[in-house]
């Protein structure tokens, strides 16, 4: 695992595999997950078993991704739905100065490449994020879901 920042705390499962230039620290990893090059995967934040986490992405303390969800290139997750550098008397933010907001991916999601995932929000079992999307509310069980802001398209279930 050359080039890659992965902190002594970072729980690693079994066959995880790990590409160059990924920087994990306080998270939690499942069994025969890929993560991708260019990867941040924060504190806290906790992927489950057979995920594939493609690269640059950024997964953020309080993000729950559960077994066999794919997550494309270059998504984003947010934990803050009101970021600010500094506080009210002008210092520098802590981590007493805000509150992670969780975010929560379902089994066997996808979410495509460039999506924008706000916080707060869950994504059910097996739905579909369309590339590019901004997802600012839940995303149903086995739904297609795509643009900005992300609108349901239809149901796995319906005959295309």
């Amino acid at each position: 695992m050359e080039y890659c920042r992965i902190a002594p705390d970072v729980k690693l499962g079994e066959n995880v595999k790990i590409f160059a230039f990924v920087n994990l620290y306080g998270c939690t990893i499942g069994d025969n997950t890929k993560i991708g090059t260019f990867v941040e995967i924060q504190k806290g934040a906790v992927i489950g078993k057979n995920c594939k986490i493609s690269s640059h992405t950024f997964i953020c303390e309080g993000v729950t991704i559960e077994d066999g969800v794919f997550i494309g290139h270059g998504v984003t997750f947010i934990n803050d739905l009101y970021p600010r550098a500094i506080t009210g008397e002008g210092s520098l933010q802590t981590e007493q100065d805000w509150k992670v907001i969780p975010t929560l991916v379902k089994k066997r999601a996808s979410i495509g490449s460039g999506a924008t995932i706000l916080a707060g929000v869950t994504i059910g079992e097996e739905a579909i994020v369309g590339a590019g999307s901004v997802v600012t509310r839940d995303v149903p069980p086995r739904t297609v879901v795509a643009g900005n802001p992300a609108r349901v398209l239809r149901t796995l279930d319906e005959k295309v």
